[in-house]
């Protein structure tokens, strides 16, 4: 399909531009200010021709004035109110902070606010309000879809796509809820103007979005200017162990200049990090997706108004957050692409004349691209399993019920279903999901098409890392970009304008933070429910006799520094190494038990039996304990996939992992605690489940020990 262009737009009136500029110096609150490049042109676009238009512009241009300034104007003209989609609430905040300073009646339905939506729907009924922003996922949600949405398409002034890259599931960002927007597109009148904005989108992004914007044969003018952030100073340092990028950290932090942001890949590094900062002085705060929204916008307005010196954030601090003087952006450990990177990057220097952007790459990048590539693409026969499960049913499924009827764990069928909902072979209703009984194929080809361009994404940051020319250039024309040049100022441009010193004193006080080991594992609690239809005659709260103690683990997988060495150790099976021995003993020895343990028990492993045996013996040795020995594998040992969800993973554990008659034997003549070893925990079902098999078999208390939290 090919999308029509529009014609360049016509030059505004001179009464448009005088309105215009009107609104926009309300908007700023300054009597001087005057449009950038390509602002007003776009404004009269939407006004005067009612067009669709896509702006894809730098960070800091001001996109978000031409829908403010054209909102204005065309509720001067007795249009109807504009509806603005929206990815986060951190975003929403902002701009309905700064509709208000320009008099414009801003209002937002969304999960934080379900308490105002009554208030909000009053308002919109009494035309009080002249925009509303609303999250894609609310374009789903039956209430608002049934009762509010049509409503609203019909009465709509201005609708605006905001981080359109969204839309595209070959933008860095793909969200699926966005592909509704194309159905909302459909359904508006042919003289409600479209704008769609964004930042971070390469041509192949673009094209995608003009296809979706031009549903039903619409022009749409597409408005780009050049990439280049001239206040940013981009530089890499590389080569760097765990200790010596913390300690970079540690030792540098304070001399970056103003506050900004230090990103980690993951939320434990992202915390770790933030923990390490704090005890060496420095004022952080970490910021992920565990964060509480109410804790969230307290660490954004902390982070604004200086009372930080940065926050430590995963990507869940990202689109949206708006700081004009932010001063840096630190990145420890790579994002999988130079796109995602320049829209994270483009948070600083939107108002100072210099930021500084520095990343600090691993080697743990590259698996945790990996891992998060894995999750982000249906797979072909879970959804199968998802469209069997939903038309056998014949009603309202809940998610936490589809759970028991397929394998697929809790955040990846949400996603699935999503991708099926905006396919139209699934709808969400009151209660849960429902099959539409529209024929889906798996688009195997596109997928496959998208993986590849993820891969060759990935393969693009780390050419960003090793470039010896401009970084800015770089970026640019990852972005497809053809007014790219050489930017001056980058360590490519100018050589290293960061210190690459770490005193040993630091690297050392970073090496011993790292090293520290010890991750609770805290028992289940509670068996999921719908168990009994997947054969296992289990519900409710686990009875006190049949549960496991809180557990101990070395690491998370994904910690700066121990996580790394165990995803080392658990590539092939081998013995315990003396070093890894030792690193244990402190796990144990803080541990704070009730009562030590007596004797060690291993769980069997199909995988990993030399490392597992290996470990526990060699335990039980350290500790002076009693080695019982190790469970049985029953017909056939667990089945499923590593990270299933919690209702497959148990029944494909359950009554699997047994005491035979020489570990029974040996229970019955140990009269303590026992210490159940693992080599990694994901859902905790086997160590729940061999659990409960010891203490059936007469154990006292289960402690269990493993060697890594996978997550």
């Amino acid at each position: 399909m090919t999308t029509p262009t529009a014609a360049a737009p016509a030059p505004p009136s001179a009464e448009l531009a005088d309105r215009a500029r009107v609104a926009l110096r309300r908007l700023v609150g300054r009597e001087d200010a005057d449009f950038r490049d390509g602002q007003l042109e776009a404004v009269s676009a939407l006004v005067a021709q009612r067009s669709r238009v896509l702006v894809v512009q730098r960070t800091g241009w001001g996109k978000s004035a031409v829908y403010f300034v054209a909102t204005a104007l065309r509720r001067a003209e007795g249009a109807g109110p504009t509806v603005i989609i929206s990815p986060l609430l951190a975003l929403m905040r902002d701009q309905i902070a700064a509709a208000g300073r320009a008099g414009i009646r801003a209002v937002t339905m969304n999960s934080a606010n379900a308490q105002d939506w009554d208030e909000v729907r009053a308002a919109l009924a009494e035309d009080a309000v002249d925009v509303l922003l609303v999250s894609p996922e609310r374009l789903n949600n039956p209430r608002f879809r049934d009762e509010q949405l049509p409503d609203l398409a019909r009465r709509c002034g201005l609708l605006v796509v905001d981080e359109a890259h969204c839309v595209s599931d070959w933008g860095h960002d793909f969200r699926p809820d966005y592909r509704r927007i194309r159905d909302l597109l459909q359904g508006l009148p042919d003289d409600v103007p479209v704008l769609a904005t964004t930042a971070t989108a390469n041509a192949r992004v673009v094209h995608d979005v003009e296809e979706q914007l031009g549903v039903g044969g619409r022009p749409v003018l597409t408005v780009r200017g050049g990439l280049a952030r001239d206040s940013l100073r981009l530089g890499v340092l590389r080569s760097m162990s765990p200790e010596q990028r913390l300690g970079w950290l540690l030792q540098h932090l304070g001399d970056l200049p103003g506050s900004g942001i230090v990103y980690a890949l993951t939320v434990s590094a992202a915390e770790d990090v933030a923990a390490s900062l704090r005890e060496a002085g420095h004022a952080v705060a970490s910021y992920t997706g565990r964060t509480d929204p109410a804790d969230r916008e307290r660490l954004e307005e902390a982070l604004r108004h200086n009372e930080v010196k940065a926050l430590v954030a995963t990507s869940a601090l990202g689109m949206g957050f708006d700081k004009p003087d932010l001063g840096f952006v630190v990145h420890l450990g790579a994002p999988s692409s130079p796109v995602a990177y320049y829209q994270q990057v483009g948070r600083a220097g939107r108002a100072t004349d210099r930021a500084d952007v520095l990343l600090l790459p691993g080697p743990e990048d590259t698996d945790i691209w990996r891992y998060f590539a894995s999750v982000s693409m249906p797979r072909e026969d879970q959804a199968a399993a998802v469209l069997r499960a939903l038309a056998e049913a014949g009603r309202a499924v809940s998610t936490a019920a589809l759970e028991t009827a397929v394998d697929v764990r809790r955040t990846r069928l949400e996603l699935l279903l999503k991708v099926l909902d905006v396919d139209g072979a699934v709808q969400r209703v009151s209660g849960g999901w429902v099959s539409t009984g529209v024929p889906w194929t798996y688009d195997a080809d596109r997928y496959e098409r998208v993986a590849a361009a993820r891969r060759d994404e990935q393969q693009l940051m780390v050419d960003y890392e090793r470039t010896d020319a401009c970084r800015m250039a770089f970026l640019q024309e990852c972005l497809d970009d053809d007014t790219a040049v050489p930017c001056g100022r980058c360590d490519g441009c100018a050589g290293p304008w960061y210190p690459t010193d770490v005193p040993d004193t630091v690297v050392g006080a970073a090496r011993e933070r790292l090293t520290r080991v010890g991750v609770d594992v805290d028992p289940r609690a509670q068996w999921p429910t719908g168990m009994d239809r997947v054969g296992v005659p289990v519900k409710g709260r686990i009875p006190a006799e049949e549960g496991v103690a809180a557990g101990r683990a070395l690491a998370r997988l994904s910690d700066l520094g121990w996580g790394q060495r165990l995803r080392e150790v658990l590539r092939e099976d081998a013995p315990a190494t003396p070093e890894l021995l030792r690193a244990c003993v402190p796990v144990l020895a803080e541990w704070g038990w009730a009562q030590r343990p007596v004797g060690v028990v291993a769980m069997p492993s199909r995988g990993r039996p030399q490392l597992v045996g290996s470990l526990a013996t060699g335990l039980a040795e350290i500790g002076r304990l009693r080695f019982l020995g190790s469970l049985d594998l029953a017909h056939g040992g667990p089945t499923g996939e590593m990270g299933g969800n919690s209702a497959y993973r148990l029944a494909g554990v359950w009554e699997r992992l047994v005491v035979g008659p020489e570990l029974a034997a040996a229970l019955a003549t140990t009269p303590g605690p026992v210490l159940l070893v693992d080599d990694v925990v994901s859902t905790r079902w086997s160590l729940t489940v061999a659990g409960r098999a010891l203490r059936l078999a007469g154990a006292p208390a289960v402690l269990p020990f493993a060697l890594a939290v996978d997550g």
